[in-house]
């Protein structure tokens, strides 16, 4: 089969090299999946540079989340158990992390309702508490979890205010339905902020970027208010300043999902069948902005690596040709 491999820790578009390998063999309590499609996330960028938190062995084949198809013809979503990654032919992943793909949502979709999805439910209901009427503050609007968060919001009856870089994400986070759009390359993200909410702040404010978008939190949160912290896209770790938290009262909420796996499992089921009714009903559709085919899935993930994507971006293996 054909699978895309890592042999040496660097930039994705350098380092994944696309092998003729064989079938990887499933251990005990897995399951062989046939890839219908690979969604690309950001963490994917990291494991390639070595600079995830799981540091699998060399060579490895990146992509942690997919919508697959079982020997027995069953369509289910999962995060494959890496060194065998989604961006190939077949993966491996936990039988009993296995969940049923959605019927409103084709495969890329599918796939792309598990952990951004799964992270903004997680967030904003269980960490943060999000409530109807509230304001939500998402950095990174238009990206693959920003996304994922605006259409929650909406969905539970907040007001969202979305961050973007430039014109044409700003587009995209107001066809998302974000009542407010931010675009910090021609704003003052601060004063926008402000005005957008009569001097109030946000209630929840949804953080994948930190960086300078954390230190735009501190100063845009409201009383009582939670800001959200999910990652760390723009490089910047964050270090804050809790003195600051205590004279304004608000909260710092971490949030990894993935512990949810191993610490509740049962939650993280009861978040799919909520996701998988929010679908159902159109309350959400996740945004793939592109579909490429195998061969493409290098460029692909260096493009997300570069934060010039929208959405998700998915791999196929089943399209023809070449990518674009």
């Amino acid at each position: 089969m054909q699978a895309w491999q890592v042999h040496q820790n660097g930039e994705p578009g350098e380092v994944m090299r696309l092998d003729e390998v064989e079938l990887p063999v499933p251990g005990e309590g897995q399951v062989l999946l046939k890839v219908r499609a690979a969604n690309i996330n950001f963490p994917d960028a990291l494991l390639c540079r070595g600079q995830y938190q799981i540091r699998p062995p060399l060579p490895f084949t990146p992509g942690v989340e997919i919508c697959g198809e079982t020997e027995d013809g069953q369509r289910v979503i999962g995060n494959p158990a890496l060194p065998y990654g989604g961006f190939a032919e077949y993966a491996v992943a936990d039988a009993a992390a296995l969940l049923p793909a959605p019927e409103a949502l084709d495969d890329a979709e599918a796939a792309a309702l598990h952990i951004g999805y799964q992270t903004g439910w997680f967030g904003l209901h269980r960490r943060a508490g999000l409530e109807a009427g509230e304001t939500l503050l998402v950095h990174a609007a238009a990206g693959g979890v920003g996304s994922a968060a605006v259409q929650l919001g909406k969905a539970a009856g907040a007001r969202v205010i979305g961050v973007v870089g430039g014109a044409d994400k700003a587009d995209v986070a107001r066809e998302l339905g974000c009542d407010v759009v931010i675009d910090r390359r021609a704003e003052d993200v601060v004063g926008a902020v402000k005005e957008a909410t009569g001097g109030r702040g946000a209630d929840v404010i949804y953080d994948p970027v930190g960086g300078e978008a954390y230190t735009q939190s501190t100063k845009v949160v409201a009383f009582e208010g939670r800001i959200l912290v999910v990652g760390f896209a723009s490089g910047s770790i964050p270090s804050p300043a809790l003195n600051h938290a205590l004279v304004k009262n608000y909260s710092i909420l971490g949030l990894h999902w993935g512990l949810y796996n191993t610490k509740n499992p049962k939650l993280v089921l009861h978040c799919h069948e909520q996701l998988t009714e929010l679908a159902g009903r159109g309350a959400i559709k996740p945004l793939v902005s592109e579909r490429v085919p195998l061969g493409g899935a290098a460029a692909a993930v260096q493009r997300v690596a570069d934060g010039v994507t929208t959405g998700r971006v998915a791999v196929v293996p089943s399209l023809d040709g070449a990518a674009v």
